[in-house]
């Protein structure tokens, strides 16, 4: 695993504590990619979450944020810019193990702090948790006050004609 990297997360979160010491949101490296593709794709076998593939998570392993435990991988999300002022959270995922620990939201908020630094004024996010997200400020809205980003990813889902994803948006100015 690699070094731990100074991501932003805000004061106003309680650090996640366990009996073996912190659990630190930082950035992806390159050699977790094959954990990074079991925890993402076990969820896209459920029909939960888009699979990804090694080509694109080596493609985009910069917009990745995960925390680990020793060599073991417990969460990861992503960060994806469509333009200068619009990205997307994606690739939320946590093992089902160590779910309600507050391990999402502490990647949430970290990408949240790292889009306001480049600019960012809107996030988005296509989910079957609304509620997580609600409970983070994220607001339901129809697809097409979003980015049209998401043709390009939706064009190879398997629910491409009939999705049931929810989604949602954050202002951030």
């Amino acid at each position: 695993m690699g070094p731990l990297v100074s991501l932003h997360v805000p004061q106003t979160l309680p650090p996640t504590t366990f009996t073996d010491g912190p659990l630190d949101v930082r950035k992806a490296n390159l050699r977790e990619i094959p954990s990074l593709l079991a925890l993402i794709n076990s969820f896209a076998a459920k029909g939960i979450m888009l699979p990804r593939t090694e080509f694109e998570l080596a493609e985009n392993i910069r917009d990745f944020v995960v925390i680990g435990r020793g060599d073991r991988l417990l969460a990861c999300c992503a960060l994806h810019i469509y333009s200068p002022t619009s990205a997307e959270i994606r690739s939320l995922a946590v093992d089902p193990a160590w779910q309600s620990h507050g391990l999402g939201r502490k990647m949430v908020a970290a990408l949240e702090q790292d889009a306001r630094e480049f600019g960012i004024v809107s996030l988005f996010a296509f989910t079957y948790v609304e509620e997580f997200f609600r409970k983070l400020g994220y607001e339901t809205v129809e697809r097409g006050e979003l980015p049209l980003k998401a043709w390009k990813d939706c064009l190879r889902c398997p629910k491409f004609q009939a999705c049931d994803e929810i989604a949602m948006r954050k202002r951030l100015d």
